[in-house]
């Protein structure tokens, strides 16, 4: 029983194939749709590669700018195949095609759907990414001397400026390093010695943040030093007042920006995804419907049309089958019932010298 049968006349057969023509190309657009999406969000993340570990992030606009490069060339075929198949004729050409082309179309559009699932399940791998990369970018923040790391300090603070935080999770980070280079502090200052004494590893430690951690909507001066110091300030209270640096971390404000990013790409490649899945549904009734105007021999009328000929469950087990046999091709059937061919042919016996044999005759 065929599922969802469709009967159709020539003139449907032909406005199916020339509207198919149409949405192919339209499904052209798409995947350079798609793969303006997976190449900006490459180049958004490779802006801030240097506050980022080395991971699987790139993975998903890799997989989103191939899904797009495929999509092009896959639809440029289909509009060619689908405008041939208004004329029998010309559709008699790509009879054998078509078929493994809606195959590897149906896999092209699982890859689309999987893509976007991947755009809401990488923010997991994305935090660890952003809390690593962080967390060594302010390490190495003093670090202004040393090849590699001296550009650290300029990322951090335009950072931190651009997105409104402060620190890894937050201000307190900055005062567990030392972010201060050591040849900006006076060695001869009794009160940078004491700082230095009084930490285990020799750090100068302060409760303090970097100028770029201030909010200048703030209507006090910033205070980035002693933070921590009531008496330092006049007027100031550490625990009732609002301060007036950033308070969120920076790894939360990019997880934030990125999984927006990534939100508003999932939903346009599920809308893809359903575009390329109506436009194979189409694709198949047309070639199952040309297919049986051909075995019917008549161009000009009727024929059926059809997802499956036969049930979900037959085309399961046939497909299983298929599978289970293969690479089976050279194997010798042994179905029940039929003996191996070899077991009653009889064996000659090489041993017996019933053979008579000639005389030699005698040398005269």
């Amino acid at each position: 029983m065929a599922v969802l049968k469709v009967k159709f006349t020539k003139t449907k057969r032909d406005k199916l194939a020339q509207i198919l023509w149409i949405l192919n190309w339209v499904s052209v657009v798409s995947g350079i749709i798609l793969f303006s999406l997976g190449l900006f969000l490459k180049i958004e993340i490779k802006k801030r590669n240097e506050v980022m570990a080395k991971g699987d992030i790139n993975s998903v606009p890799n997989m989103l700018i191939s899904v797009g490069v495929i999509a092009c060339i896959i639809n440029f075929l289909g509009g060619k195949i689908c405008y041939d198949c208004s004329d029998a004729n010309k559709f008699s050409r790509w009879k054998l095609v078509m078929l493994p082309y809606i195959v590897c179309t149906f896999c092209f559009t699982f890859c689309i759907l999987l893509g976007a699932l991947m755009c809401y399940t990488m923010r997991n791998e994305l935090e660890e990414s952003l809390y690593l990369g962080l967390r060594d970018a302010i390490k190495f923040y003093k670090d202004t001397d040393i090849p590699g790391r001296c550009f650290l300090k300029k990322t951090v603070d335009l950072l931190q400026i651009g997105f409104r935080c402060c620190g890894n999770n937050g201000f307190r980070d900055w005062f567990e390093i030392q972010w201060v280079s050591p040849r900006y502090l006076n060695m001869a200052s009794k009160e940078v010695l004491d700082r230095l004494k009084s930490n285990v590893d020799g750090k100068f430690l302060v409760d303090g943040v970097p100028f770029s951690c201030c909010n200048p909507s703030s209507p006090r001066p910033c205070i980035q030093y002693q933070l921590t110091n009531n008496s330092a300030h006049y007027n100031y209270d550490f625990l009732t007042e609002e301060l007036n640096i950033w308070m969120k971390g920076c790894r939360e404000a990019l997880l934030d920006y990125y999984t927006g990013i990534m939100r508003s790409i999932g939903i346009a490649a599920l809308l893809i995804w359903l575009f390329e899945l109506s436009v194979l549904i189409g694709v198949r009734y047309l070639q199952t419907a040309m297919k049986n105007v051909l075995l019917l021999g008549d161009l000009e009328g009727e024929s059926d049309g059809w997802l499956l000929e036969n049930s979900f469950v037959e085309t399961a087990k046939y497909n299983i089958n298929i599978i289970k046999n293969l690479g089976k091709a050279n194997q010798i059937s042994t179905v029940s019932g039929m003996n191996d061919p070899n077991i009653n042919v009889q064996n000659t016996d090489c041993d017996k010298t019933n053979i008579t044999t000639k005389s030699i005759p005698a040398a005269r």
